[in-house]
């Protein structure tokens, strides 16, 4: 009977302390019904530019020199520097509260709750109508100064990141901070993004395939991440089969110890 009860005690331990596969594994569930979704790629909806978002305006032309004094330095330098998140702050254009961006000789250009292609063809069409013509031959290029998130919670590497890429998902976001613990739950992942109204929660299930359908696993500028540990850490169990027997015997080697010393006393 007792050596009964101490198996199924162990067993039963196990059985909870234990981090399983399937909390492990990354968009399961995966079936016929599934695999348009991960063959094809995900349509997301143009991102719409909001306050605090900084944007990368460039303006070129056969004849540089015209449009020179429309960039941020307005230096005219034709030298190629590498852009860092110092350099896109500083001449880059931040949206401020008014949904306003300021720049040279246009003076303010509202962006608020435009796309990125919106704002291109308003800012070139300002240039056309008021300093240049078609002849001209303008370009106007308009991005994200990087795509800006912070991750935290049971991660590897948390902190805030900044991807220069114009679509960002939040498995490349989680890859890029050395991948969720092993006692994270990736099963709720919570997802605080801005909107003009205010902030909202959202969570996704990343165990499952149908997460890449989700609006959220395309992650948006200043978007924050936040990993929820899974109740196998505030036990203090292992996280793995030896972990916790390693656990268990250490355990009941402390019990065996006192119930010894208070039958000698």
């Amino acid at each position: 009977m007792g050596k009964t009860f101490w198996v199924l005690l162990v067993i039963g331990i196990l059985s909870v302390s234990c981090v399983s596969n399937k909390d492990l594994l990354y968009l399961q569930n995966y079936s016929k019904d599934t695999l348009s979704v991960a063959v094809n790629p995900v349509i997301s909806k143009p991102y719409r530019v909001q306050t605090n978002d900084v944007l990368s305006v460039k303006i070129k032309a056969l004849d540089q020199k015209l449009v020179d004094m429309f960039s941020p330095s307005a230096l005219g330098s034709t030298t190629q520097t590498t852009e860092t998140d110092q350099s896109l702050y500083f001449n880059g254009f931040t949206v401020n509260d008014h949904g306003n961006i300021r720049m040279p000789v246009l003076g303010e250009v509202n962006v608020l709750g435009y796309t990125l292609d919106e704002i291109r063809q308003k800012i070139e069409k300002q240039l056309l109508e008021e300093y240049f013509k078609k002849e001209a031959n303008i370009f106007v290029d308009v991005k994200l100064a990087g795509l800006r998130y912070t991750v935290n919670g049971e991660i590897t590497v948390p902190g805030t990141k900044t991807l220069y890429q114009d679509k960002v998902t939040i498995m490349q976001a989680i890859a890029n901070s050395g991948d969720i613990t092993m006692t994270g739950n990736r099963k709720e992942v919570v997802v605080i993004r801005q909107y003009p109204h205010g902030t909202e929660m959202h969570t996704i299930n990343l165990t499952d395939a149908k997460a890449m359908q989700s609006p959220f696993y395309y992650i948006q500028p200043n978007d924050y991440i936040y990993v929820k540990p899974l109740k196998q850490k505030s036990w203090g169990t292992g996280t793995t089969g030896v972990q916790s027997v390693a656990t268990i015997i250490t355990a009941l080697s402390l019990v065996t110890t006192t119930l010894l010393l208070f039958k000698n006393l």
